[in-house]
């Protein structure tokens, strides 16, 4: 089996990995590349992007951008394996932003042809048997794979971590379904970041269940497709005694989960309480804005409330209908208000307005969770992508295995 990262050495977006055996190709991931990093540009692949391809496939880690985004690009007839609840929360992003996108447009005609996967199934193409295996990410329904040829075992790890709400059986499940492999190629974002994972989802979840009280009015700013932030803070409103609101775009991502067939749906992490989260309702005479009358301001200022919402003029205006104070929290990268850079959001920079409370935790591994993970697995060899410090990565590990660094389009021969 040979292994060949096309993009991903040096930079955390945009990772492109090829397996190939016996004249048949598996990819891992064909995703944008993130602002604000390295651009390689259109990125063509032999087999992937063009040429034969009756002989190749594609497997998608997750549904974030910088790992399916430019599946729309790829030849109809390639054949593409995702995770079925996955396939389903890309499907309601992009048709929420169908109208603002093309792109989303065309992922929305090209999600039906998708082959769909559950958790720890195994299943064949050509040379390859293949193993998904849930991990615990900061979008629902993450994977990495098990891939064997050959007589030769790889760990595809995707995006991951061991500090959410899943991870407690991770070492079982790796136990299970992975056990001992020759390769680990492996995601290593937060190597040059070590603040990024200090606290647990459950520890970030009791500082805003204790801000939720201390506080009548709260206004949220995450990602919407942040499944597990959705959930934790509205188990952390409901703790707390305040109303949980949503819009109807929020809600069916929530609803996704909540009513799902998966091994983790069927958890009290990802099911609605005595209150499910509340609605905001579309004004009939004004699209434009969400319908606020006296008997919804009276029923906030009584009861609290917790309010996820987006840098959007419809909820600014949402906002300022609402009398009282308010405290703002950011739970997000906050890459997005560094001005001068790529991903800088003016439009969220404005919403927040400097006055804003950071509580968030990164959706990857840190060093001394990866550290365990080897030591699971017991590998020959670790190749690291989704990194822009791999030689970092390197001087940390290589102690105890071999960490093999490639640059983009290198290959090893296992």
């Amino acid at each position: 089996m040979k292994i060949r990262i096309h993009r991903g050495t040096h930079q955390i977006g945009g990772c492109v990995t090829e397996y190939e055996c016996d004249g048949w190709h598996l990819f891992v991931d064909y995703g944008e590349e993130l602002p604000d990093g390295p651009t390689t540009g259109d990125l063509q692949v032999e087999g992937l992007t063009h040429g034969d391809i009756s002989k190749s496939a594609l497997l998608i880690t997750h549904y974030h951008g910088d790992h399916i985004g430019c599946i729309t690009k790829l030849p109809k007839d390639l054949p593409i394996y995702m995770g079925k609840v996955g396939s389903e929360i890309q499907r309601v992003l992009s048709n929420h932003l169908k109208s603002k996108s093309l792109i989303h447009q065309e992922m929305l005609e090209r999600l039906p042809s998708i082959h769909t996967f559950r958790e720890g199934e195994t299943f064949q193409f050509g040379s390859f048997n293949i193993r998904a295996v849930t991990v615990d990410h900061s979008a629902f329904d993450a994977y990495a794979f098990r891939i064997v040829a050959d007589e030769v075992s790889v760990y595809h790890t995707g995006d991951f971590r061991l500090h959410g709400f899943r991870s407690g059986k991770a070492d079982q499940l790796m136990q299970k379904y992975v056990g001992e492999v020759d390769y680990v190629v492996c995601e290593g974002t937060n190597v040059a970041r070590p603040q990024a994972t200090s606290k647990t989802e459950s520890e970030l979840q009791q500082d805003f269940i204790s801000l939720f009280k201390e506080n009548k009015g709260c206004v949220v700013y995450l990602s919407s497709t942040n499944i597990d932030r959705l959930f934790s803070l509205y188990h952390a409103a409901i703790k707390a005694g305040r109303s949980f609101y949503v819009d109807r775009y929020q809600k069916e991502m929530m609803d996704i989960v909540a009513t799902g067939d998966s091994i983790w749906t069927h958890s009290p992490w990802y099911q609605y309480g005595k209150e499910e989260p509340k609605e905001l309702i579309y004004d009939k005479k004004d699209h434009h804005h969400f319908y606020v009358s006296d008997k919804f301001k009276w029923f906030l200022a009584q009861k609290g409330y917790v309010l996820i919402a987006r840098p959007n003029q419809r909820f600014e205006y949402l906002l300022e209908q609402i009398p009282g104070e308010k405290k703002k929290v950011l739970s997000m990268w906050d890459g997005y208000l560094k001005e001068g850079t790529e991903a800088y959001n003016e439009a969220l920079a404005k919403a927040l307005n400097s006055d804003y409370d950071y509580l968030h935790t990164s959706g990857h591994i840190d060093v001394e969770d990866l550290r365990h993970i080897f030591h699971l697995l017991n590998p020959k060899a670790i190749i690291p992508i989704h990194t822009n410090a791999p030689e970092q990565f390197a001087e940390l590990f290589g102690d105890e295995w071999s960490v093999v660094l490639l640059n983009d389009g290198e290959s090893i021969s296992t």
